[in-house]
């Protein structure tokens, strides 16, 4: 069967930014600049060159702000919003309410503060080329723990057989984490729960049933979460050019 083609995504830009403060004060943490341009717009360039033709921005904290850059946006991929003004809802029902705009057909799920240095290969290019729609509710991009800048925590999912999917216990240390970028199914939000919620509540089903896959990352994954993190970003990125 010929691979789906992919070319909508969604962009979470919803959340309130508090461990970047003072720097988002004013404005949302994707408008907080890395490199010279606002983080979103490092976000939105990669999904360009893998194609996506449209992506879907949930807005919250600052909307104003950051809808105003995105509409003066004159490259691709369009930009639609997902308006979340009158409640903030979280990955799973910040989705949810944007499904109408999605569609039914698979869809990239970007974080809007996930930037990286490739090496050798193209990341979403590989991400698009191992997604089935067939058998995986979610395929999700896993960097390695030991290499990635902005993160402490003790990792995600382990990476079974056939790449499947096994999140770790309490107890459990893994090697990799996820950088919130992913491919879902909109079946994924079939019969999922109203208002706010986690999408590690359906990630966690999907898992149960063996739909959730995942493939790894090859590069230098920085999650700008913090300032400290920014700065550390911003050499990273230097060196590399």
């Amino acid at each position: 069967m010929p691979p789906v083609q992919i070319d909508t995504a969604m962009t979470l830009a919803a959340g309130f930014g508090k461990r970047m403060l003072p720097l988002t004060i004013d404005r949302p943490k994707p408008m907080v600049a890395l490199a010279g341009d606002p983080m979103i717009d490092h976000v939105l360039a990669r999904l360009a060159k893998a194609g996506i033709e449209r992506t879907i921005v949930n807005l919250h904290y600052q909307a104003d702000v950051l809808e105003r850059h995105l509409a003066k946006r004159q490259q691709k991929p369009t930009i639609l919003f997902s308006n979340e003004r009158d409640e903030i809802l979280d990955t799973g029902g910040g989705i949810k309410r944007a499904l109408p705009l999605i569609g039914d057909q698979p869809f990239i799920l970007h974080n809007s503060d996930s930037v990286w240095i490739e090496h050798q290969t193209d990341n979403l290019a590989a991400l698009l080329a191992q997604y089935d729609a067939e058998k995986m509710d979610a395929l999700l991009l896993l960097a390695p723990v030991n290499t990635s800048l902005g993160y402490d925590g003790q990792g995600d999912f382990f990476i079974e057989q056939q790449g499947r999917l096994r999140r770790r216990t309490q107890d459990e240390t893994s090697p990799n984490v996820f950088i919130g970028v992913s491919i879902l199914h909109p079946r994924l939000f079939d019969d999922s729960p109203d208002g706010a919620f986690s999408i590690n509540l359906l990630w966690d089903r999907a898992m149960r049933k063996g739909r959730v896959y995942g493939i790894p990352f090859d590069g230098r994954w920085m999650h700008v979460g913090t300032p400290g993190a920014l700065i550390e970003a911003q050499k990273v990125i230097q060196n590399a050019g």
